[in-house]
């Protein structure tokens, strides 16, 4: 079971991804964050194997976390956001995916089972 973590700023946008990501049958939402801080409080917390992370947030962007998760062991990192300049910036940052917003059920249920496939080979 992949235990995933779910951080917007918008709270319709977190509802909204946390109902597509919880119908996958070897997924399991653990948490969600509202901004770059409670995500990296959350991510030592609860230990999420992956964390689906927005760009743009107030204080911490999605990008401050990815580069402050912890250098053992850290989640794997998928992006959803609006922004498609900063892809560069998260594939250095090692992002698994990311998803441009919005992004279809099609899109997600494809990298849900990539993310599934990968647990089950590590």
């Amino acid at each position: 079971m992949i235990r995933a973590l779910i951080v917007d700023d918008e709270r319709r946008a977190r509802a909204y991804l946390a109902k597509l990501v919880a119908a996958h049958e070897d997924v399991t939402v653990v948490g969600e964050a509202r901004d770059g801080r409670s995500a990296l409080e959350a991510v030592e917390r609860l230990s999420p194997d992956v964390v689906f992370l927005d760009v743009q947030m107030p204080e911490l962007t999605g990008l401050d976390v990815a580069r402050a998760l912890p250098r053992e062991s850290p989640p794997l990192v998928v992006f959803t956001t609006a922004y498609d300049q900063f892809a560069m910036q998260a594939f250095e940052l090692s992002a698994t995916d990311y998803l441009l917003k919005p992004f279809s059920l099609q899109e997600l249920q494809t990298r849900l089972y990539e993310l599934v496939r990968a647990a089950g080979a590590a």
